[in-house]
């Protein structure tokens, strides 16, 4: 199962004409779907397959840091 901890982007890419999520700490980790919620099921799917091949393969796995700039601008007043 994907790890719940890491930020998901999603957004409309008019150049693809589909959704797409990505989690910025686990480059490069994306899906796309028709539908937002269809790109988030795929980014969960992607994300457990990341951190497996990751896991397999010995490379290190970086913990979850990326934090939207709403929150640093929150936090910094």
């Amino acid at each position: 199962m994907s790890d719940p901890r890491y930020h998901i982007n999603v957004f409309w890419s008019a150049d693809d004409a589909c959704w797409i999520a990505d989690v910025p700490d686990l480059r490069p980790c994306s899906a796309h779907g028709d539908t937002p919620d269809e790109a988030i099921l795929n980014i969960r799917d992607a994300v457990t397959g990341w951190l497996e091949t990751a896991r397999e393969h010995g490379f290190d796995i970086p913990e979850p840091r990326y934090r939207p700039a709403i929150y640093a601008a929150k936090f910094a007043a």
